[in-house]
């Protein structure tokens, strides 16, 4: 059984209707790239499999562990064990490395204490183990977080979602606004974490990038899957990456 399903999914955002009949899954343990052209529907996508609003799934189900959460909010999803890094990362820009770090150690416990929808205590990682993925994080914890370079806020917002206990990691758009030498360490700690056990799903443009670092893509256009398949086969279908992707 997938970790993650989604099977015939209609969301809309008001009355346009953005996923279309969406059917995928994420098998446990790997990385799992969505790659579309901006527009086609990726973060609508994350956006549905977390319970943020908007969107709003009509039609469909999703699954996580063998268990239903269409329609369920946010925050149950999230302590279901699915962490979603988004684009503009939310970091908190006033505050601290560390103080970042142990905001989310704070929402674990609050988890823990509300005990919705999980039976057994949300452990994460901690502190320690976010610094050996990222030790630029640990070089800079007295640092305000608006002050850090966009590759290091990406670090510390992934290091954030690590804390969670996170099964199911998704990330949307890490590469955005990189330089190609910090992509290479974003990179480097993406498989780090999934030689640890996490799950990946990657929403990315940067589909060179990504192709490299998944074990299996989807590629999404108007809200519709369009291929799926394993990385080297997308690698190879020059056809599919020219007219979805562009490259």
């Amino acid at each position: 059984m997938s970790l993650l399903t989604l099977e015939d999914v209609d969301a809309y955002y008001g009355e346009s209707h953005i996923l279309r009949d969406l059917s995928m899954a994420v098998e446990d343990g790997e990385v799992c790239a969505l790659l579309g052209r901006n527009g086609a529907g990726k973060t609508t996508t994350l956006r549905s499999i977390v319970g943020a609003k908007p969107p709003t799934v009509r039609d469909g189900t999703i699954t996580f562990d063998g268990t239903g959460v269409t329609g369920r909010d946010s925050e149950d999803v999230s302590m279901s064990g699915i962490s979603l890094v988004p684009e503009e990362r939310r970091i908190f820009s006033d505050l601290t490395v560390a103080e970042n770090l142990h905001l989310a150690d704070v929402a674990r416990n609050r988890s823990n204490t509300i005990g919705r929808s999980v039976s057994v205590e949300r452990s994460g990682m901690s502190t320690e183990e976010v610094f050996d993925f990222f030790p630029r994080l640990e070089e800079r914890d007295s640092q305000k977080a608006g002050t850090l370079s966009g590759g290091e806020q990406q670090m510390l917002a992934i290091g954030r979602a690590l804390k969670q206990n996170t099964r199911l990691l998704m990330l949307d758009e890490p590469y955005e606004g990189l330089a190609p030498q910090i992509i290479e360490a974003v990179e480097s700690a993406i498989e780090r974490i999934s030689d640890s056990g996490t799950t990946l799903l990657l929403v990315e443009q940067n589909a060179v990038a990504a192709i490299g670092i998944a074990d299996r893509c989807y590629v999404i256009d108007q809200g519709e899957i369009v291929f799926e398949g394993e990385a080297e086969e997308l690698r190879e279908d020059e056809e599919t990456r020219e007219r979805y992707l562009g490259v």
